[in-house]
């Protein structure tokens, strides 16, 4: 013969628990909205499992044996404790946002353009505590435990959830400084004679790349004087007159907005397919937190892009 599990299940265990306080099969019925004899054969499934009778039964009434009051005692605040944690855990689906938010986000962009956002949303979500990793990589979102990320660029095939929050437009900018001692180049081909600041971090970061008039694409040699994999010392280099950026947007959007730089060779654009990206793992059982900040953000960028307003 085949030995049962003495684990039972919880509806054999409510059962069972509202029968004793109720004193009845009808009872307990009514209370957990099931029908008596469906909460009598809980019980008795429950009895088989664990070798014993927990109640006598008789046709006017039901009372705890011996081993039944023991159990009741036992197990009754243990299903207490299970209820209050399923209310607990379920505020994390439901209701306030709350927990722990760990996000990935950008060097230069997450400093720049979300850090004043991540402000105003933890003044609007008390609850959520945000734990922020500032890097340029793609890091493992899974593997590393984060559940979001903002990302630039062009996204890789994958498992996760992406929201486009904004395009990136490429540019070729310089300071007033800079074009007063040499004249701005009327066509890319003209770059070889100018001081170009060279950001390190670019795939191929000596060749500079333009969409002709014809839609022909061309790839300009360039060199200069900064060479780095720091966009913002070479925005200041650009700044100080040291030479021409290929920059983003949103890199140079306080300086283009004030003057400090301003664009040149605006007739030839620089290809980018890529842009700004908020992703999160699965679309199935989202935290409310990770929903609620995936919203927000949407939202703020769907109203005005940061670096334009700035």
């Amino acid at each position: 013969m085949q030995q049962l599990s003495p684990l039972p299940d919880i509806e054999s265990l409510t059962a069972f628990v509202a029968v004793a306080e109720d004193g009845s099969f009808n009872a307990a019925g009514r209370r957990l909205h099931r029908d008596a004899t469906v909460v009598s054969r809980r019980v008795q499934n429950l009895e088989q499992r664990l070798g014993v009778r927990l109640l006598e039964r008789s046709t006017r009434s039901v009372a705890l044996t011996e081993a039944g009051e023991i159990y009741l005692q036992r197990i009754r605040p243990l299903l207490q404790g299970l209820m209050t944690a399923g209310q607990e855990t379920e505020r994390f689906s439901n209701g306030e946002p709350q927990g722990r938010l760990r996000l990935a986000l950008p060097g230069s962009f997450g400093r720049m353009w979300l850090m004043p956002l991540l402000v105003e949303f933890r003044a609007a979500y008390r609850g959520v505590t945000l734990d922020v990793a500032f890097s340029n990589r793609f890091v493992d979102l899974i593997g590393e435990g984060f559940d979001l990320a903002v990302r630039l660029g062009v996204l890789p095939d994958s498992r996760l959830v992406s929201r486009k929050l904004a395009d990136r437009k490429r540019m070729i900018v310089a300071s007033p400084s800079y074009l007063q001692r040499h004249a701005a180049p009327p066509t890319p081909n003209d770059l070889a004679g100018h001081d170009c600041l060279i950001f390190s971090g670019k795939p191929n970061p000596y060749l500079w790349e333009f969409i002709m008039p014809s839609g022909a694409q061309l790839s300009v040699p360039v060199s200069g004087p900064f060479i780095s994999d720091d966009a913002e010392a070479l925005v200041l280099a650009a700044i100080s007159g040291h030479g021409l950026l290929y920059a983003t947007d949103w890199l140079v959007g306080r300086e283009l907005t004030d003057g400090r730089l301003v664009r040149i060779l605006e007739d030839y654009p620089v290809p980018d397919e890529g842009g700004v990206y908020v992703v999160h793992p699965s679309t199935q059982l989202v935290p409310n937190k990770t929903r609620a900040f995936a919203d927000w953000i949407t939202d703020r960028f769907s109203k005005s892009l940061p670096w334009s307003q700035a």
